[in-house]
């Protein structure tokens, strides 16, 4: 169960990464919401995507190397 929730909380983190890369413009009021004070850019979602996709990739080496 734990190995569950460690792959699926990265696989939903590497979704929206993929989804702020690729469709921006639809995520925007989405970051809005989320990043309040500061204002939503294309940029900061085209950060945030690549973050994400670099955890992800970061947890799947965790799991291929150390997984059971």
């Amino acid at each position: 169960m734990d190995n569950l929730i460690f792959c699926v909380i990265p696989l939903l983190n590497f979704i929206f990464g993929v989804a702020g890369l690729i469709w921006p413009d639809q995520l925007m009021p989405v970051f809005r919401m989320l990043m309040f004070p500061w204002r939503a850019t294309h940029r900061a979602i085209r950060v945030n995507g690549i973050v994400a996709i670099g955890a992800y990739l970061i947890v799947l080496g965790k799991l291929f190397a150390f997984g059971r």
